[in-house]
């Protein structure tokens, strides 16, 4: 079963370990802005979202780049660049509706690649708003998250009703 990368900003607290441990393990520093996944943060409404590749199905990035350096590995699903085809163009950068190419101070494509298979950044993410799940895992948990609330609004209509 494919996995994906969850991400539940609900839990979020914006304490940005996953940028860290993210940068730690592909580039040897302690550097937020060379991580693969950022926090987007709205300090005045306390919102947190972390942002990364979606690895999406039919990915826009491996479409536009002109040299065949973007494709998805079959055993982890990743969306994946290889380095050395990649002539740093940036049309990935450019294309990517949700931001999840970027790029460095170096001028090195940064995109997720999921760790192997492994995410590094779910390991370090406390509240567990990084996940990586079976894909109809998420759909049971959207599922139970919506029966719930829907729960709720029947339990408080009785009520008004009564």
């Amino acid at each position: 079963m494919q996995k994906i990368l969850f991400v539940d900003p609900e839990k979020c607290t914006g304490c940005r370990l996953c940028e860290n441990a993210c940068s730690l393990y592909h580039e040897k520093v302690s550097n937020p802005s060379r991580a693969r996944i950022h926090i987007v943060k709205w300090e005045t409404e306390g919102l947190y979202v972390p942002m990364v590749c979606q690895h999406c199905e039919t990915p826009i990035c491996e479409i536009v780049c002109p040299m065949g350096a973007v494709s998805r590995n079959e055993k982890t699903g990743a969306v994946i660049i290889n380095e050395d085809l990649c002539v740093g163009c940036k049309l990935c950068v450019m294309f990517c509706p949700l931001g999840g190419v970027g790029i460095d101070k170096n001028r090195k494509i940064l995109k997720c690649d999921l760790c192997e298979g492994d995410p590094i950044c779910v390991k370090f993410c406390i509240p567990g708003a990084l996940q990586f799940i079976d894909a109809n895992t998420i759909n049971l948990k959207k599922r139970r998250i919506a029966a719930e609330k829907l729960s709720e609004l029947m339990k408080k209509l009785l009520e008004i009703s009564l």
